[in-house]
């Protein structure tokens, strides 16, 4: 069905709409139990409405670069698909996952609860040998809840005043944290965690036309070092990655930093692309980039535009490059 018949059937679909202003996190439901940086507690509404105009509905939703894994969980508390595929390559991210889909939930629930939260504790409990999977989940979910900004990346460290002066215990909300892994028993059955490579897993699924897929892979070349500070893997070939999107059968999204880069790929492989607005941790208002193969369905948010390029006009007489700026459509 084209756009403009789109448009005359559900009228409401394409009124024009606020939902992209800088959202405000608070206002969406916290499932996850990582503090995660680049973290898209802020993207969930955008999501929302992306999948909502699906017909049929997708029942697998493929993330490849899960992460806290907010978007998955969103989708599957919400019932916006049956399964989702959680893709993490990051061992220790990993064990918490694992150990939601393997039933031990409840046992980091009690060990939380039960925990006392000094930095002397946090110290010892961290020194200890790894027994298990589980341990290891709760020495993870330890670091990520008293590091500095969530960082699990070799270097980081403790927080050093935290909200209020608080220190290490200004992120530590005990019962907020039993809470959401005891939630997550209830969608457990219908998570399939992969510990492995995002593109490879991606390659698996590209032919089922039941997936949908969400891409928020890390930094490109241009934020390497950024990305080598926030995550243990920030290394990508990010060219493959695009071009693997280009055998999927399936409707996906990607969101990225609003790099040169990126454009230049995403325009080379046919997609399109809008910016929309976002608040960063430090309170910034920045814009994101979206990459998809039909995007239109977000023309009718005031706030969300298509990205402006840079390009060079070469004078004939002096041969010397001007600067000119080109829309793209």
């Amino acid at each position: 069905m084209n756009t403009r018949r789109q448009s005359l059937l559900f009228p409401e679909l394409f009124e024009k709409t606020e939902i992209p202003k800088p959202v405000n996190v608070a206002s969406v439901p916290q499932r996850s139990p990582f503090r995660y940086p680049g973290g898209k507690t802020w993207f969930v509404p955008t999501f929302r409405q992306w999948i909502a105009r699906m017909y049929p509905k997708p029942s697998i939703l493929v993330e490849p670069f899960a992460g806290g894994g907010i978007i998955s969980l969103t989708a599957l508390f919400e019932n916006l698909v049956e399964k989702a595929v959680m893709v993490e390559l990051d061992d220790e991210i990993a064990a918490v996952w694992e150990s939601v889909v393997n039933g031990d939930a409840e046992w980091l629930a009690n060990r939380i609860l039960t925990f006392d939260l000094t930095k002397e504790a946090v110290i010892k409990e961290l020194e200890k040998a790894l027994n298990t999977q589980r341990e290891k989940a709760f020495q993870t979910i330890l670091k990520n809840r008293t590091f500095h900004g969530g960082i699990l990346a070799e270097g980081s460290g403790f927080l050093k005043y935290g909200e209020n002066g608080k220190g290490i215990r200004s992120r530590w909300y005990p019962e907020t944290l039993a809470k959401r892994f005891l939630n997550l028993n209830q969608i457990a059955s219908r998570i399939d965690f992969r510990c492995d490579d995002g593109i490879r897993v991606l390659k698996e699924f590209a032919t089922n036309q039941e997936a949908v897929y969400f891409i928020d892979p890390p930094y490109t070349a241009g934020g390497k070092k950024a990305g080598k500070r926030l995550y243990k893997h920030s290394n990508l070939d990010h060219e493959r990655l695009f071009t693997v999107c280009e055998s999927l059968k399936g409707d996906f999204l990607i969101t990225y930093d609003n790099a040169e880069e990126v454009k230049r790929m995403a325009r080379t492989h046919g997609f399109q692309m809008r910016l929309i607005p976002m608040t960063n941790t430090h309170h910034a208002r920045l814009e994101e980039l979206v990459i998809g193969k039909d995007l239109s369905w977000m023309d009718r948010f005031h706030a969300v535009h298509e990205p402006e390029v840079e390009y060079l006009v070469r004078n004939k007489k002096n041969k010397r490059p001007n600067k000119g700026v080109e829309r793209t459509r």
